[in-house]
């Protein structure tokens, strides 16, 4: 999976302005991501505010699913500030890529950010799209294994985790992992146990 962006200076920024706005106008200020097609067509623009507000905007993730030699996964416990799932356990690495940037760089960039991870070789596990009813993404998984030594960033993770397999399985359904997680967890865990 790739992005696939025209002209950047021919890609709108959304919402486009209308007569029709009054009061409470969105900001353009913030992070801007990409909307995109789920063939990975970059067809607009977008602050990150305005594609959470419930608009449904279809924009473009990564996530990355770090395993160790002893067929462990680890996992972080997303801060209590983030708008989304505070304090549930999420994928090793997971953030949005920003308007002009590709898939492999942006993860590369959130492995650094999240966990301190600069060297590892990822492995394509896939797309899809998500949507949880007030966010849609375009989620581009990968994995890698090895022998790492996570650093969690205390400003966007509570506390990361080796987890067995086992455990994870065990504790589906009961509220203690994201919605998203759970869901990939089961499509990309046959691909997982494969690479140990």
């Amino acid at each position: 999976m790739e992005l696939i962006y025209p002209s950047l200076q021919s890609v709108p920024m959304l919402p486009r302005p209308s007569v029709n706005l009054t009061g409470n106008a969105i900001s353009h200020e913030g992070e801007r991501l990409p909307i995109v097609e789920p063939s990975g067509e970059v067809i607009a623009c977008a602050a990150r505010n305005y594609v959470h507000s419930g608009s449904l905007l279809l924009h473009p993730v990564v996530h990355l699913h770090v395993l160790d030699r002893m067929g462990r996964l680890y996992l972080q416990k997303r801060a209590a500030s983030k708008d989304l799932w505070p304090l549930r356990w999420d994928t090793s690495v997971g953030g949005h890529i920003e308007f002009g940037e590709t898939v492999m760089p942006a993860l590369y960039r959130e492995a650094d950010e999240e966990l301190g991870l600069k060297y590892f070789n990822p492995i394509p596990l896939g797309s899809h799209v998500y949507e949880n009813g007030s966010e849609r993404e375009l989620v581009c998984i990968f994995a890698c294994i090895g022998t790492f030594s996570p650093v969690p960033n205390p400003a966007e993770i509570e506390q990361g985790k080796w987890w067995e397999f086992k455990e994870i399985e065990d504790n589906l359904g009961k509220s203690l992992f994201t919605p998203n997680f759970e869901s990939e967890f089961m499509q990309v865990k046959d691909s997982l146990l494969s690479l140990l």
